[in-house]
């Protein structure tokens, strides 16, 4: 058990600042300028606090149980707990990224239908707003479906890869024994929505590639339809 704990401790923070993600995009939900949101403003956060919370406590309580698991019973129900974990964060996750395209497609309506209100600068700004959450949720996604998603690290033997890093191509010490973090999985979803295709990081699984298609089709809404109309309205 010895490896799993390390390969457990290795990424825990990494847990904590998907969390923290989370509660970044609850804050730029509640500084959407204009009212692009399902219900009242303070509906949609309120859900995603709703669900991050449980899943914040059983992150903890496996993070702790790691250290004192000595049994192959005691293992077993930590695995079954982080599988049910992964299940709760790939529903938050999906629950977020709806929210987020629903503003967007609320957004552009309002610009197609001339019913757009508001000045040109806070048009701007919600797109920029929509842009950035994208970009989170979709370092959520790749974060949470790679290699069996995080809460299967050290509990599941599993070598299936969704995306390809540079590091697992190169024969040196530092590669060896590499493992993406949240903070890659960032920034292949901040790459993908700006440059709408891979960079140095490729897709392995069909699930990968509909993602980053998805990502990279949200990305291009909001930058050339929203902000271009924007700037149209500015002039």
């Amino acid at each position: 058990m010895s490896a799993a704990l390390k390969a457990i401790h290795t990424h825990a923070w990494d847990f904590w600042l998907a969390r923290a993600s989370v509660l970044a995009i609850v804050a730029l939900q509640m500084l959407m300028i204009n009212d692009l949101t399902i219900g009242p403003r303070w509906f949609a956060p309120t859900i995603e606090i709703a669900l991050l919370l449980p899943l914040s406590i059983a992150t903890a309580w496996t993070q702790m149980s790691v250290r004192e698991a000595s049994t192959h019973d005691h293992w077993r129900l930590i695995a079954r707990t982080r599988y049910l974990i992964r299940l709760l964060a790939l529903f938050m996750t999906a629950v977020i990224t709806f929210i987020n395209f629903d503003a967007l497609m609320q957004l552009i309506h309002a610009l197609l239908l001339g019913q757009a209100t508001k000045v040109g600068q806070t048009l701007l700004l919600d797109a920029l707003n929509i842009w950035v959450t994208n970009v989170v949720i979709f370092g959520l996604w790749f974060w949470s479906i790679d290699r069996g998603g995080p809460a299967s690290h050290g509990v599941i033997d599993s070598c299936r890869c969704d995306f390809l890093f540079p590091h697992m191509t190169m024969n040196t010490p530092e590669a060896e024994g590499w493992r993406p973090g949240f903070i890659d999985y960032l920034y292949l979803a901040f790459t993908n929505a700006t440059a709408f295709s891979p960079t140095d990081t490729l897709p392995l699984s069909r699930r990968a590639k509909l993602l980053m298609m998805f990502e990279s089709l949200i990305s291009l809404l909001t930058i050339a339809l929203v902000a271009a109309r924007a700037v149209n309205i500015l002039a």
